[in-house]
C-alpha cells in the first residue's frame, strides 16, 4: 500500500443538512476532517470541501441507526474496525449507473471478445471493477450474448464493488421497468422476465444471463485483489474521478498486472489517463491498451 496523505481540513467549522430537519447533529471541522482521512485511507476516496453536505446527509443516517449522539462517537466506532467500516464506505459511495451507459464501449468489447476466440482462446475473461447495482456487468453479458448469438457465450465475467449493499441488489438482478425500458424491445423479451403480482412494475435479468456473472466484494485499494489473471478486458468507468493522482496510478498499476498483454482497459468519459502514459495508451474514445514498456515489464516479472 502507498503512504497515506491526509486531506486538508475544510475552512468551515460546522455543517447541518436538510437531511436532518431537526438539526439534531453538528458535523464539526474536526469531524469532517476525520471523515475525509478515513475515506482516503480505507478506499482512496478523495472528498473535497464541497462534499460536506453530502457527507452529513449520508452519515447522519448511520448515527440514527446506531443511536449515537454525535459524529465524533460514530467515527470513534468506525476507527475501531469491524462491520461499521463497511457501512461507512457504503454510505459514502456514489452509485449512479444505468444499462448500456457509454454504449460505444460495448461493440468494442464484443469485437475484442470475438477476436480472442478466433485466436484460439477457449474463454474470454472480463472484469467489471466497479459494478454498482449490476447494470454495467449485465450490459456486458447481454452485449456478448447478442454478439455470439447465444445465451451461453464463451465468457467469464467478474463483477466487483466496494459497496456490499449494491452488490446484493446486483445479484438479485431485479430492476424497475423504468430502468430497462430504454433497451430495445427485442432485448427486453430475450434477456429479461417481466414481473407479475407483487413483482409487477419490475423486470428480472434472465437466469442464463445472471449465470454469466460472478459478483464479489473488492476494494481497489486493498492489499490484494481476488482476481485471476490474465484478463482480456477491464471496465473501470467513472471511478477514477474519486481518486487523487497517486491513487489513480496505484490502481492502474494493479490493472496492468492482471491485464493480458493485448487486453483492453475501458474508462469513463470524464477520466483521463495522460498522467500514466508510461503504462497505458489510448486506442480510441476512453479505451486503452498497455504500452510496450508496460508489456516488457510484465514479461520480466
Amino acid at each position: 500500500m502507498r503512504n497515506q496523505t491526509p486531506v486538508a481540513a475544510s475552512p468551515e467549522t460546522s455543517s447541518r443538512s436538510s437531511g436532518d430537519p431537526l438539526h439534531q447533529f453538528t458535523l464539526s471541522e474536526a469531524d469532517f476532517t476525520r471523515v475525509r482521512e478515513l475515506a482516503y485511507r480505507l478506499a482512496g476516496i478523495s472528498l473535497g470541501p464541497h462534499k460536506r453536505d453530502m457527507v452529513y446527509s449520508r452519515l447522519v443516517r448511520r448515527l440514527r441507526a446506531l443511536n449515537l449522539s454525535s459524529f465524533r462517537a460514530y467515527l470513534d466506532q468506525v476507527e475501531k474496525g469491524g462491520v461499521e467500516v463497511q457501512s461507512f464506505l457504503n454510505a459514502l459511495t456514489t452509485n449512479l449507473t444505468y444499462f448500456f451507459r457509454e454504449e460505444h464501449h460495448f461493440p468494442l468489447l464484443v469485437q475484442h471478445a470475438k477476436a480472442r476466440i478466433a485466436q484460439g482462446h477457449g474463454v474470454v475473461r472480463v472484469w467489471s471493477s466497479a459494478s454498482s447495482t449490476g447494470e454495467e456487468p449485465y450490459s456486458m453479458a447481454i452485449a456478448l450474448a447478442e454478439g455470439f448469438n447465444t445465451l451461453s457465450p464463451p465468457i467469464r465475467l467478474l463483477a466487483t464493488d466496494i459497496d456490499t449493499d449494491v452488490l446484493k441488489r446486483a445479484q438479485a438482478g431485479i430492476y424497475p421497468l423504468d430502468a430497462v425500458n430504454r433497451l430495445p424491445a427485442t432485448s427486453l423479451r430475450r434477456f429479461f422476465l417481466r414481473g407479475t403480482g407483487q413483482q409487477e412494475g419490475y423486470a428480472r435479468v434472465r437466469p442464463e444471463i445472471q449465470n454469466l456473472v460472478t459478483f464479489r466484494q473488492l476494494n481497489l485499494l486493498g492489499e490484494t485483489w481476488e482476481v485471476e489473471p490474465p484478463l482480456d478486458a477491464i471496465f473501470c468507468r467513472n471511478v477514477m474521478i474519486y481518486f487523487d493522482k497517486p491513487t489513480q496510478r496505484e490502481v492502474v498499476e494493479g490493472f496492468v498486472r492482471v491485464l493480458a498483454p493485448d487486453g483492453l482497459l475501458f474508462m469513463g468519459h470524464a477520466e483521463s489517463l495522460q498522467h500514466v502514459s508510461d503504462l497505458v495508451k489510448p486506442l480510441g474514445q476512453t479505451v486503452y491498451c498497455l504500452t510496450p514498456q508496460a508489456i516488457a515489464a510484465k514479461t520480466r516479472r
